[in-house]
């Protein structure tokens, strides 16, 4: 009996003895595991394999390089073609967008005008006693849609004063006046003005003198007249730029710069008409329109023929609105400039303005008021009547614009020597039209 227990006593402490050798080989490995994992984390054979492959491939690699660079930059500079053919498309296609835009939200919002028309037709009101009736004279403004400018928006909130401000066109031909132009209008103390400068050049020196200035982004159509256009020319792009600024909302008291200021105009406008317009009237009757009357002798007994007439206005300084028929207006001359290349703007300009609608014409429903000639004065009213007049030489105009003289630059100096600067004399040297 004590025998067999010893003997299985025996027997349990060896199996005990290699269980635990067991397990302690498993913990070696384990701990050799892990230590080979860590200084090694990509393996023994993996490593060696990798840099053995390498080297056995690297002479041919090179030429493999070779080849894929020079197809890669064949590759690069076909990309870079597609990427700006791809660009100028997308330009052109937002263009287009831009302008079915622009076209939509007018249609819109003539749509509107009319539906108010027709509200307005139905609640229809008694006529007043004699002489107290008077019909609308000023049209309601669009609403302002910033997202045909976001850019000029932005500025514009800085400049303007009352939601209007002086808009000036210029380009480095007109660099000496320009430079007078703005003189005067800092010195006079007005605030909302602004230069649409056509070319660097004048972009650099507004930002040099600090007046607001404003470049439109790139547009060949435009820019090839900016740049090389003369007077005429320039001039006849006004009426494409200024659209922008009323569908903005904002009214733009349009100015050529061959103009002096003298005072604040926003001061002396009446702002109840669509365009409110300097003329190139000289006295009462043609400034303001009369009845000329025609002697046809063979008529008889009808021999006068009674016709309207009034002096044109100047489209080089004119207040307008931003309303529909405004815009509209903007709209029938910025197009009959660009079928009829020929053209003057100011003759376009007043034909626009003035034409009644007859068969086969539709005209513009516009109001339009004149200007007072003594206060926004042209230079044959000074130079004609007033230079040599002792009492209308005490005036002082709110502007004078140069628009009958070609000798533009020394009769604008000469005005501010004789209105600002009180010499007497300056203006005599002159002669009261132009040199032939």
């Amino acid at each position: 009996m004590a025998g067999r227990r010893d003997g299985a006593l025996m027997r349990e402490n060896s199996q005990s003895v290699c269980k635990s050798r067991i397990t302690v080989a498993i913990a070696i490995g384990i701990l050799f595991g892990c230590v080979f994992a860590f200084f090694f984390p990509n393996g023994l054979f993996i490593s060696y394999s990798n840099s053995t492959l390498n080297r056995r491939l690297l002479p041919n690699s090179h030429s493999q390089v070779g080849s894929t660079q020079c197809e890669s930059s064949e590759r690069i500079n076909m990309l870079k073609s597609e990427y700006v053919a791809a660009s100028e498309k997308n330009k052109e296609l937002k263009k287009q967008i831009r302008d079915l835009n622009e076209k939509l939200q007018l249609a819109e919002q003539g749509k509107d005008q009319a539906q108010k028309q027709v509200q307005l037709s139905v609640h229809q009101k008694k006529a007043g006693s004699f002489g107290t009736v008077k019909g609308l004279r000023t049209n309601p403004t669009v609403v302002p849609d910033e997202s045909v400018n976001p850019r000029l928006a932005k500025i514009l909130e800085k400049v303007a004063v009352k939601r209007e401000l002086i808009v000036a066109l210029a380009n480095s031909n007109v660099k000496e006046m320009l430079e007078v132009w703005f003189a005067n209008i800092k010195r006079v103390g007005i605030p909302n003005y602004m230069v649409i400068a056509l070319d660097e050049e004048i972009a650099k020196l507004c930002a040099s003198q600090n007046v607001p200035v404003y470049k439109r982004d790139p547009d060949e159509g435009i820019d090839s007249v900016a740049r090389t256009g003369g007077n005429h020319a320039v001039s006849g792009l006004k009426f494409h730029i200024l659209r922008e600024f009323l569908q903005l909302g904002y009214s733009v008291l349009l100015s050529d710069v061959d103009i002096v200021y003298l005072q604040n105009p926003f001061e002396h406008l009446y702002r109840d008409s669509d365009v409110e317009s300097m003329t190139d009237g000289h006295d009462n009757m043609t400034a303001y329109g009369f009845n000329d009357v025609v002697d046809e002798p063979a008529m008889g007994w009808a021999r006068y023929a009674h016709t309207m007439r009034i002096w044109v206005y100047n489209s080089g300084f004119f207040f307008i609105r931003p309303t529909i028929p405004a815009i509209e207006l903007l709209d029938r001359v910025a197009g009959r400039l660009s079928r009829e290349p020929n053209s003057w703007d100011q003759a376009v300009f007043n034909e626009e303005l003035f034409f009644p609608s007859h068969p086969g014409y539709e005209g513009l429903h516009a109001s339009r008021r004149t200007m007072d000639f003594y206060l926004f004065m042209n230079s044959k009213v000074l130079f004609k009547f007033v230079r040599d007049d002792a009492n209308l030489n005490k005036l002082k105009p709110v502007v004078v614009h140069v628009n009958y003289h070609p000798d533009k630059l020394p009769r604008m100096k000469a005005l501010v020597e004789f209105y600002v600067n009180g010499k007497q004399d300056a203006l005599k040297p002159f002669p009261v039209g132009s040199a032939r």
